[in-house]
Parts: C-alpha cells; sequence; structure tokens
C-alpha cells in the first residue's frame, strides 16, 4: 500500500510536472513519467560506467599521492573501469578542494580528503567553497603519525633530551616543515607548546627540501611522515625520537610514541578519506563506501599501506565518517589559532 502510495504521487506529480513544459498526451505524459519513477531506484546499479576522476589536492610522489594511487589501483581492479588520479598540488590542498566542490555530482568525481583540508580552512580567511557543506563524506581510508626525528649532530637521543637541550638553547635549534600551516609545521608547534620550549621554525616548499636539508644537517629536527623517513632511519643518516600518534607503530616498533617519551596528552595523526562534491546521490554515495570498505579490510591492502607507513582506517557510515570531519575541523581550528600559524 505504501509503494503504491508513493507510486500514485510521484505519478501524479510527474504529470503536472511535465504538462507545465508542454506535454498534452495522456498517453506521452504517463510513458514519461512511467520511464522516470521507474528509473529512480537505479542510479548505482550501473555506476561506474565509465572512468571516474580522483582529485589528490598534492603532488605526485608525495605523502598523499602513494596511498592514494594504491586505493584508486584497487578500486579500478572493483570498478572494472579506471579510477585516474588527478594531482591538482598547491596552497595547502585549496586548489585541489575547489576543483572538487566545483565539479558534478555524479560520482565520477572523487576527492581525496585530509586534515590538511581543514588545517587550511583554519589559516585561510577566505575561500571559495565551504570545507564541511560543500563535500559529500564517503569514508576515511588511512591513518598515519609523523615521526620527530634529528640530524645525528645534535646531542639529544631522546624526547626528554631534545626538551632540555631546546630549554638550554631557547629559539636556537630549528626545526623544518613542508611549510607554514602544514601538518608537519603543527605537529611540531604543538610539541614545543606542549613541551614548553622554543624552536625556531623553517618553512620549505614541500617535503622534498625538508629531507635533503635534514640529511645535509642544515636544519636539526623535523616531524615529517614515516614513510619517507624509515631508510634515513634505519641507515642511521636520521635518529628518529618518537612518533606523534597514540600508538607506536609497526614500521619502527622500537621508537616510543611522544606521549609515551615525556609529552604527556601529546597526540597528532594525519589522515586521508574520500569525498565527493555536495549533492552526491545517496545510493552512489553508499556503493562507493561499501567497495571501499571491502578494499581496505582485505589483508592485502593492509600490508600494501603499512609498508608506506599508513595504516587503513574506516568509519561504519558516511554519516560517522561527517561527525569524524567535524571534529576535525574544530580541533585543528584550535591548533591553528593555539600556534598562531600564518599563511605567507
Amino acid at each position: 500500500m505504501v509503494l503504491f502510495r508513493t507510486w500514485a504521487f510521484l505519478m501524479n506529480k510527474g504529470v503536472k510536472q511535465l504538462k507545465s513544459m508542454g506535454y498534452k498526451s495522456h498517453a506521452v505524459l504517463m510513458l514519461g513519467v512511467l520511464s522516470a519513477v521507474v528509473a529512480l531506484p537505479g542510479a548505482a546499479q550501473n555506476y561506474p560506467a565509465k572512468p571516474v576522476r580522483m582529485i589528490i589536492p598534492f603532488s605526485a610522489g608525495g605523502a598523499a599521492d602513494v596511498p592514494g594511487r594504491i586505493i584508486t589501483q584497487k578500486l579500478t581492479e572493483t570498478f572494472r573501469h579506471q579510477v585516474l588520479v588527478e594531482n591538482r598540488p598547491g596552497a595547502g590542498s585549496t586548489i585541489g578542494a575547489d576543483t572538487a566542490a566545483k565539479s558534478a555530482p555524479d560520482g565520477y568525481t572523487l576527492f581525496m580528503i585530509s586534515n590538511t583540508h581543514f588545517v587550511s580552512a583554519a589559516l585561510y580567511k577566505k575561500l571559495p567553497y565551504d570545507s564541511l557543506n560543500d563535500f559529500t563524506p564517503v569514508t576515511q581510508i588511512t591513518s598515519a603519525p609523523n615521526v620527530l626525528v634529528v640530524h645525528p649532530s645534535l646531542p639529544a637521543k631522546s624526547v626528554k633530551e631534545l626538551i632540555a637541550l631546546a630549554k638550554a638553547r631557547p629559539g636556537q635549534i630549528d626545526y623544518a616543515s613542508s611549510g607554514n600551516g602544514s601538518t608537519q609545521h603543527l605537529t611540531g608547534a604543538l610539541f614545543a607548546s606542549m613541551a614548553g620550549i622554543k624552536m625556531t621554525h623553517i618553512p620549505y616548499r614541500g617535503s622534498g627540501p625538508v629531507t635533503a636539508d635534514l640529511l645535509g644537517g642544515q636544519v636539526q629536527v623535523a616531524f615529517p611522515g614515516i614513510a619517507g623517513m624509515l631508510p634515513h632511519i634505519k641507515s642511521g643518516r636520521l635518529r628518529a625520537l618518537g612518533v606523534s600518534g597514540g600508538k607506536r607503530s609497526p614500521e619502527l616498533p622500537n621508537i616510543p610514541t611522544i606521549a609515551e617519551a615525556g609529552v604527556k596528552g601529546y597526540e597528532m595523526v594525519a589522515w586521508f578519506g574520500v569525498a565527493g562534491p555536495k549533492g552526491l546521490p545517496r545510493d552512489v554515495q553508499l556503493k562507493l563506501h561499501g567497495d571501499l570498505l571491502r578494499v581496505l579490510k582485505t589483508p592485502e591492502m593492509a600490508g600494501s599501506l603499512q609498508a608506506v607507513g599508513q595504516e587503513p582506517a574506516w568509519q561504519d557510515t558516511p554519516e560517522k565518517f561527517f561527525d569524524f570531519m567535524k571534529v576535525e575541523a574544530a580541533k585543528w581550528d584550535k591548533v591553528v589559532k593555539a600556534s598562531g600559524a600564518e599563511v605567507n
């Protein structure tokens, strides 16, 4: 009975709409409305029917791009259509976000969202999009801590020794980051604030130059992603003192968390997720969510992500991911304000 009433309502509404468009034949009217009603439930049945674009708002080969490509490769196999990566780096992920927000909400443009998305929302006074409401959440896909590393020339072999050294030399110890307002910058700024020390922030244009100057000893401290640091830590060219997450990293099991090492309550974790433009059809949203969770829950995917310093992470529903995004937006707004970070 409920189904019949819904059908009758849609038929009546559809006939009125078609009449307003100039159609007069009763048969044509009924056929047009019936076709529309039959098509209503199936937007995701044939999705995707063509290649899908994944906008990654960071440069190729970086900490965000690598896990993004791992995920898109598996989605390509699942969809049996190409999921093509489109790198749109720049301005703290806002260039890529703007492109995604203005794309058609048909499921053929997806966006790799991250905590940087909400850092930028706090840093920039005006953005051409609403960082929460102009996007349709799908799910988180990864979570990853950063690692506190120092050049071996610095006489600090633990977090406590670094803090003591910084207190003895206020403002004389530099820490590098991939840019003003980046996760690396704020990870370091929060560390200094909670440890009660003063270090001098040196912003770079990307993680590559940070690594080069760290290895060369031009800067002494940094808080980069784990994946790119593993070879240098294992070779002894850099010394790891602590990881920024709430638990130890499987890639660095002997390195304590910064909280364990002496800064109680400290935790900073980078994450990545998938979203679409505002207005993404509900059934497409749910199909994407289900497909991503099936991919993320496989041992193969866990191994692939862990090899690049990431952990699979997801929410059970898109609504829970949206709740997570709201919490992240509020958290990063507070961290940015407390750090005094500014965009040059």
